[in-house]
């Protein structure tokens, strides 16, 4: 299945979506909340539009998960050996502050395990993919840019912007290194900058939910890096019944 899709066509509609996204993003719009308090925009709404379309129309037999669309039964998903996990704004609340730290986010999950993703932050013009054993990549040069030769004595963290967990920075706290760099990022950009070599580690000791990571996930792994369960250090999965992840380290 895999091999059927033309990772060029999935940039293409994150290219899409992002053009849509920017034109909200350089004018007023209005901002609802859902049941769970978090935001919602027109940005939102359109980008999932276009995405869930055209994924549609080139990948009819993929289903297709995404934070904006009903939540689909575990019964049924439980069956799906494929299936796109999107994220159409990750970072709403970068969005709304016009930051420019918000991505969109399009994976191909395969067994629970993110084979395929694109990361496209559209205000900032960068975007990360990747495609199993075809390596990960920013704006089309391979990934990791930056290797770290001595973590003992320098350790750069990149930590959440809006949801920095007293647990979180706790952890940061007991890094073994002579150095610690802390800096914050918005959305899904935090893994990629761990795939690219900036960051080193990127602890996330508090609630996500499965689209947040997907698409990030596929560049971590393509890039040599691994985003694993902070309890037991075994990798994250994905399709779970509950689509919130656990707590995880990426590095």
């Amino acid at each position: 299945m895999i091999n059927k899709i033309n990772i060029e066509d999935i940039k293409d509609i994150a290219l899409k979506a992002g053009d849509a996204i920017m034109e909200v993003y350089n004018r007023d719009f209005n901002i609802e909340y859902k049941d769970d308090k978090s935001p919602l925009t027109e940005a939102d709404k359109v980008s999932n539009q276009i995405i869930c379309d055209l994924l549609e129309n080139l990948y009819p037999n993929i289903p297709l998960l995404s934070e904006e669309n009903k939540e689909v039964p575990f019964d049924i998903r439980k069956e799906w050996e494929y299936y796109w996990c999107i994220d159409p704004i990750d970072g709403t609340k970068e969005f709304i502050k016009k930051n420019g730290e918000f991505t969109i986010n399009i994976a191909l999950v395969h067994k629970g395990i993110p084979v395929l993703g694109v990361v496209y932050a559209p205000a900032l013009g960068d975007m990360y993919h990747a495609k199993k054993g075809q390596g990960a990549f920013k704006n089309n040069v391979i990934l990791p840019l930056f290797i770290n030769d001595d973590p003992k004595d320098k350790l750069s963290v990149v930590a959440s912007k809006s949801h920095l967990s007293p647990e979180t920075q706790a952890f940061i706290d007991a890094l073994d290194a002579k150095a610690i760099e802390q800096v914050s990022k918005g959305s899904s950009l935090k893994l990629c900058m761990v795939a690219e070599g900036i960051a080193d580690i990127y602890p996330r000791l508090a609630p996500t939910m499965e689209w947040d990571t997907a698409a990030a996930d596929a560049v971590v792994r393509e890039s040599g890096k691994m985003t694993y369960i902070y309890e037991n250090d075994s990798p994250v999965i994905y399709n779970k019944e509950n689509l919130l992840n656990p707590w995880f380290v990426v590095k």
